[in-house]
Order: C-alpha cells, then structure tokens, then sequence
C-alpha cells in the first residue's frame, strides 16, 4: 500500500462523522503503524447541515494533508452524497446509506449500498452509533486497516459504559459488508 488513499466520511452534522475519521485515522497510525492524517469540515449549521471528515492513509510520508481525489467515499445523507461525490476517484468507492440517499449520482466509481442507520436502529438498538457501524463497513471494504485495530481504536475513544455497544456496532458494519463483498 504505497499509495495514498483517501477515505471522505460524509453525512449530517451530528451524526459522528468527525468521530469516525478520528477512530480510523487512529487505528492506522497508532495501532497498525501507518502513516495517516485525519481533517474535517462542517458548515456553519453544524449540526444538521453536511459534514465531513477526510482520512488519508499511506506507508509513505504524507506530505500534503488534504485530500486531492477521494478512493472511498461513505455517504450517510443525500445532502452530503450530492455535495462532496464530485471528488470521488474514477474506479472509486461510493458507499451509502440505501434509507436515506436515493439519488445515486452518476459517475465513474463503483456504489455499494448498506442499511447502516438502520443497522444501527435494528441491531444495536440506537441509531447513533451508525457512524460506527459504517466504520466497520469501511474497514472491510477498504482493507487498509486491520478490524482488531479499528476496534481498539473504537474502545480507546468511546465513552465509559458503551464500550460492548460500541464494538457489536463496529463488528455488524464489518459483517455487513464482508458478506456483501462476498
């Protein structure tokens, strides 16, 4: 993995996104010793309004922080998948929530549709923790991080009392999305 690869977590403001890019970047560096930078954007609404956070990963140095071409991008909101889709890679990864953004774009990039909120809803019995559960998922679909580092990650970060919670979240993306893969 000597390139960079560029991962966008999108969504509504409110809904963990910066969080996950935290845990991502944070299981790259920390745990798996990869070099990796982590940055994030919301708008002025913060909550609400579309959000992002913006992991890159490579085993070289990175030397410029932004992200120039997304490899993968998850999409929790139709807002958010309208707004930063334009920035996805020719042959790259959109993934989305299937409730919640109906209008697929068009473009050069593969698109993986899950029930991540729902998954969250249904699984693990409170939607928040879908920006864990689309880890997970990005974790398998990506395979740039090992899913025992996402997870301490995911328990070095979460707060006190939520850590089982946490980790079934982060484990029903990852499955969801091995069995998708296939």
């Amino acid at each position: 993995m000597s390139d960079r690869y560029e991962i966008r977590f999108s969504g509504s403001g409110g809904q963990g996104l910066i969080l996950a890019g935290v845990i991502f970047a944070e299981a790259a560096t920390i745990y798996d010793k990869i070099n990796a930078v982590q940055s994030q954007s919301y708008g002025p609404e913060a909550r609400g309004g579309a959000s992002k956070s913006e992991v890159i990963i490579s085993e070289e140095v990175i030397d410029f922080p932004k992200a120039l071409g997304i490899d993968l991008q998850l999409s929790l909101t139709q807002e958010s998948c309208t707004k930063y889709y334009k920035d996805i890679k020719p042959h790259g990864i959109l993934l989305v929530d299937e409730d919640f953004v109906r209008d697929i774009p068009e473009g050069d990039f593969q698109v993986i549709k899950m029930p991540i909120i729902r998954t969250a809803s249904e699984e693990i019995g409170k939607s928040f923790v879908a920006n864990i559960v689309a880890t997970g998922a990005i974790a398998a679909i990506t395979g740039k991080v090992k899913i025992e580092s996402v997870e301490k990650a995911v328990l070095s970060r979460v707060p006190k009392g939520t850590e089982e919670m946490n980790k079934k979240a982060l484990m029903a993306g990852y499955n969801m999305a091995m069995a998708r893969l296939g």
